[in-house]
């Protein structure tokens, strides 16, 4: 068990859109004997995009995984995508992986959604690796994308290769620990390569480039530092035993390059995975909270001799099995028809079957181990983020966050035959995405489903017409806004009924005031004396709390805001949990009108590269568009603006932008921040979502 772990890894190829992760997926499939033909993203034959929404669009919306063996280890690894309408597949992904591959482009470097799966990887302390790709495109430069890594990501980012060429003259890579080059020849598909010595007019700085790996690694290793400072040749096992130590703790990221798509580079990089990259043994263990007393920590090691523990990641809906559940096992065994408990719920699920997934494809398995990652069919109630373990010794791990809709648009079936279907239809979709909301408007009726963008919300659309059969209309897009005050107030709430016997009597007062920004919303009880009963405190509370998911304004949200109560009163006979629960709801409704309130709006970070004659027309526009332009940066052939703009403005942004420089150019979003709204604006929108 212990060998077979050592020999495992669990491995994310993560990366900003287009930077080439599928394809780079492919050629590892291929080379480790998966796939027996390459599939390629532009001609819709990669195996890893196997939705017919990800074919016909050339892009990756659901991360994806498969096994493969290299070197005698077992790799398993997620493809995930690089739009960031779909950034939930990474964050789930990284929560369960060992280790990563972050893929850069060589032209581009360092780009926005580069800088997201970054940061996700930090949340969950994740080693990472870079590949430098499409080191064979015009304009490609390894030295300036290593410097992005280090200056956008705060990476220390080392060398383990040097780019033998580039553009169309990149032909190889050197080796650096090794001292050894590696060419590829455009015939057999990449499959073979040789080595040969390092060419003299790089000699020097493969020299210059080793120096510098070794200065980094032998820090870590008081040994290898001693052998290197008296200038001793230093064994490559022993270099690559202290880089792998360094990559694990985070000292270091091992940078190494290529071309996927010319099948250039991809061999050493499996062979960095496995000398690199973790095996579950070399991760802390892994530590829960006692179900029953939740300040009591757990801890469970990778091995199959611990109680049972797995993470649900996951939720597939498949039209062969039903709803697929993909587990990463932490510890124990699981085995087919057997029973887990769900500690969220308190229910126990029965395993129907156990699959190892290839993409879209399954094999049946009848045990799963700790350190794997597969899909299990016939669970009921399991949602993403749930623990399953052993029922005799339950525990529960680390849930996921997930970041909260920034976009919303009514949607209603076509037909009567689609009501019902479509209900059932968002139900399965939401379960499997826990970014994709429905709710009912209270006011209109109207149903609402919200997202992480246009396109996310487009794809969910696709798929209710293609998987559900579900014919719907939709609405045009709307901005998610959120309220918040802007002030301390105080309101009184108080709710009095007499109809005869028993009525109804609550009072309460409550504070409300600003928070710090992204701090949620809190409600503490600051009153003293007793002048509201223990028992009626939770019901003020959870009554003062209902009142915020409707704002003032415009109905929206409130997010940041501080609600203390401060004091009340309560009748012997009379007051009740109903009675304190309306009367906290009316005190915050008061206090919020009192306290100055705002309207905030979602702020999307925007990256534009476009050639320099049009550069003043887009900042033109963005200026327009009430965009806050932060940055410019000079890459071959282009410029790139960096910006802040609302996301009210964005609707419609890429035909614009393709019409103004005439199709050259190119942008990316994502989600920044909520922020104040102008309040000229902000009297525009109130009025226009009031009807007047």
């Amino acid at each position: 068990m212990q060998s077979d772990l050592a020999n495992l890894r669990n491995i994310g190829i993560m990366a900003h859109i287009d930077a080439g992760k599928t394809t780079l997926t492919e050629r590892i499939l291929f080379y480790t004997g998966v796939s027996h033909a390459m599939g390629e993203v532009h001609f819709g034959s990669a195996v890893m995009d196997w939705m017919v929404q990800e074919r016909e669009r050339g892009i990756t919306i659901t991360s994806a995984a498969t096994t493969c063996f290299w070197r005698d280890h077992r790799v398993n690894i997620i493809d995930t995508p690089g739009h960031v309408d779909f950034t939930i597949e990474v964050e789930r992904s990284l929560r369960v992986l060992d280790g990563a591959i972050a893929v850069f482009t060589a032209v581009e470097g360092v780009e926005p959604q580069s800088e997201t799966v970054w940061k996700q990887a930090e949340r969950y302390h994740v080693p990472r690796i870079a590949f430098i790709n499409k080191m064979d495109r015009v304009g490609a430069d390894f030295a300036a994308a290593v410097e992005s890594i280090r200056v956008r990501l705060g990476a220390n980012a080392v060398p383990f290769q040097l780019p033998i060429g580039e553009e169309d003259r990149f032909r190889g890579v050197i080796d650096l620990v090794r001292m050894v080059a590696l060419l590829w020849d455009d015939t057999a598909l990449g499959a073979s390569f040789r080595e040969a010595p390092i060419p003299e007019d790089l000699q020097l700085e493969a020299e210059e480039a080793r120096e510098r790996l070794l200065d980094a690694v032998a820090a870590e290793d008081e040994a290898l530092l001693e052998a290197y400072l008296e200038g001793h040749p230093i064994p490559e096992d022993r270099l690559r035993l202290a880089a792998r130590k360094c990559v694990n703790t985070g000292v270091c990221v091992p940078v190494f390059c290529g071309s996927a798509f010319k099948n250039k580079g991809v061999q050493p990089l499996l062979d960095a995975v496995v000398d690199y990259l973790p095996s579950p043994l070399d991760v802390p263990p892994l530590v829960g909270r006692d179900p029953e007393n939740e300040s009591r920590s757990l801890v469970r090691r990778p091995s199959e001799d611990e109680p049972f523990c797995a993470l649900a990641f996951k939720i597939q809906t498949d039209p062969y099995v039903g709803t697929l559940t993909y587990l990463r096992v932490y510890s124990g065994r699981l085995e087919a028809g057997s029973v887990a408990l769900n500690p969220r719920t308190g229910k126990r699920e029965r395993i129907g079957r156990l699959l190892q997934m290839h993409a879209n494809k399954r094999d049946d398995i009848t045990v799963a181990t700790a350190g794997n990652i597969v899909a299990a069919a016939g669970l009921r109630q399991v949602a993403t983020g749930d623990t399953l373990c052993d029922q005799k010794q339950p525990i529960v791990l680390e849930a996921m966050t997930f970041p909260e809709p920034v976009i919303w648009m009514a949607i209603e079936p076509m037909t009567k035959v689609d009501e019902e279907k479509l209900t059932a239809a968002l139900a399965k979709l939401t379960e499997e995405d826990p970014t994709f909301r429905v709710k009912v408007d209270k006011d209109s009726g109207q149903t609402v489903i919200a997202g992480m963008g246009e396109l996310h919300l487009d794809i969910m659309c696709d798929r209710l017409d293609r998987e559900f059969k579900v014919q719907c209309q939709v609405g045009r897009p709307q901005v998610a806004y959120r309220e918040t005050v802007s002030a301390t107030a105080v309101g009184e709430g108080l709710f009095k009924r007499q109809t005869g016997g028993r009525g109804q009597y609550g009072h309460v007062k409550v504070r409300v005031e600003p928070s710090a920004t992204g701090s949620g919303n809190s409600f503490v009880d600051e009153t003293v004396g007793g002048v509201i009963p223990k028992e009626f405190i939770k019901p003020a509370l959870d009554g003062a709390r209902e009142s915020m998911d409707r704002g003032v304004l415009a109905g929206f949200q409130m997010v940041d805001v501080k609600c203390a109560l401060v004091d009340g009163s309560f009748h012997d006979v009379d007051s009740s949990d109903i009675a304190f629960r309306v009367a906290g709801s009316m005190a915050v409704q008061e206090a919020v009108r009192a306290a100055s309130p705002i309207l905030l709006e979602p702020i999307m970070k925007v990256e534009i590269s476009v050639p320099e004659e049009y550069t003043g027309a887009v900042i033109g526009d963005l200026s327009g568009r009430r965009g806050a332009v932060n940055r410019m940066e000079a890459r071959p052939g282009a410029q790139v603006i960096g910006a802040d703009v609302p996301l009210a403005s964005m609707f419609g942004y890429a035909t614009d932008l393709r019409s103004a420089t005439q199709g050259r150019a190119s942008f990316t979003m994502q989600f920044e921040r909520y922020a104040d709204v102008p309040a000229n604006v902000s009297q525009e929108i109130v009025g226009r979502l009031r009807g007047y």
